[in-house]
């Protein structure tokens, strides 16, 4: 029983360490080590290495050293062992844990600055107006880990940091040896911060597609993940226009299926078309409809009104191939069946069409309107396009018969 614990406790730990190690890393490519002489009674600053997107904390260490001392470890080779900065402020042994096994007798005050000209201030005057740590007490060793979320003067966009020195050694120079190493988070190395995700959010939000949507939240941060997961942010802007429009189209018709947007925009598009076929922008209609098609959220009544407009705009061919992909939906819709002669007899197919005119022809089309009332519209509208046929004469007498 015990050794099942142990073994289920060991399981569980490793675990632990590795969803940790998966969220970032201990970044020591670009990490800062530097040895310092500093004149007695005076003051310098040093700037670290910049720092990688995605920094989200920092570890530093400063040791003071007598003239032939040598650090016994790195910093770095140090938080090889700890997973994640929580790990170094998890009580008095994490702190102990980093701080060198070594020091010299002498010692200095620091401060560290966010920015250069805070850090040239200090250097002149010593004030330490604004710097993001201040240690005036003379230490001979310190390390501490600043964070992004609780130094206010340290934030994501923070490219390096300034260390101010003030020696305390009267007589003597000193060596001091400045480490640093920063903990890059691995989604936010990515270079999307707030204020970029935020800029694709605003670019979504003015689409045509979410300005069709009652609440187009959802919809938009899919679009999001969609372009955070497949590319860098200064990868996407470094894209063509027509290449960024093409990754939102994309992501889009993928985000309209995920966030159940799609059936609204889907009505919202049939009341436009609607419109438009009224009004007799039979092409505007067309661009409408064939939204649904493609989306695949089509009704027969979706193919009959879009062969209908083809054969409005004589576009014939077109026209015969959507009706009869409606008619597969529903081959007892008799509005779809009415069309679909239409488009026989205006793609010079007769007899095709004279089939589909005898066999409806006793029937109603709707509750109110008769096959033969329909065709009688239908042919008038023709006429008022410009659309005209001989055989149109031919299937008003084939009702007569």
């Amino acid at each position: 029983m015990t050794k099942h614990l142990l073994l289920v406790t060991t399981l569980l730990f490793s675990t632990i360490i590795f969803a940790q190690q998966q969220d970032g890393y201990w970044d020591k490519e670009r990490s800062t080590t530097k040895e310092i002489k500093v004149s007695a009674r005076d003051r310098i600053i040093i700037k670290t290495e910049d720092l990688p997107i995605g920094t989200t904390e920092i570890v530093y260490r400063i040791t003071l050293l007598d003239e032939n001392q040598q650090l016994a470890s790195s910093l770095v080779s140090v938080l090889k062992s700890i997973p994640d900065p929580t790990g170094i402020s998890q009580g008095s042994a994490g702190a102990v844990f980093v701080l060198s096994k070594i020091s010299g007798d002498d010692k200095c005050t620091y401060a560290v600055f966010s920015k250069e000209d805070l850090a040239t201030k200090y250097k002149d005057s010593g004030k330490t107006l604004e710097s993001c740590v201040i240690q005036d007490t003379p230490v001979s060793k310190d390390a501490k880990r600043l964070s992004v979320d609780k130094i206010s003067c340290f934030s994501s966009n923070t490219t390096a940091l300034w260390f101010g020195f003030e020696s305390k050694n009267w007589i003597m120079n000193q060596k001091i040896i400045l480490e640093v190493v920063p903990w890059v988070d691995k989604k936010l190395s990515r270079g999307w911060t707030v204020e970029n995700r935020k800029s694709i959010i605003d670019q979504c939000k003015t689409s045509n597609l979410a300005q069709k949507m009652s609440n187009s939240d959802s919809f938009c941060v899919c679009i999001l993940d969609k372009v955070q997961a497949k590319y860098k942010f200064k990868e996407f802007q470094n894209l063509l226009p027509m290449e960024r429009s093409k990754v939102f189209k994309d992501a889009g018709d993928i985000c309209l299926n995920e966030t159940n947007a799609s059936p609204a925009i889907t009505a919202d598009l049939r009341k436009e078309a609607a419109v438009l076929i009224k009004n007799g922008k039979y092409g505007a209609a067309i661009e409408k409809l064939s939204v649904i098609i493609n989306n695949g959220k089509a009704t027969v009544m979706d193919y009959n009104n879009i062969g209908s407009c083809y054969l409005l705009t004589k576009q014939y061919g077109k026209a015969l191939k959507y009706l009869q992909d409606g008619e597969k939906l529903d081959n007892t819709e008799l509005l779809i069946q009415l069309n679909l002669a239409h488009a026989y007899l205006l793609n010079d197919n007769y007899k095709e069409a004279k089939k589909i005119y005898n066999k409806y022809k006793n029937q109603n089309v709707t509750d109110s309107v008769s096959w033969v009332q329909k065709t009688e519209q239908d042919f008038k509208s023709f006429d008022k396009n410009g659309i005209q046929n001989e055989d149109f004469e031919r299937v008003l007498k084939l009702y007569k018969e």
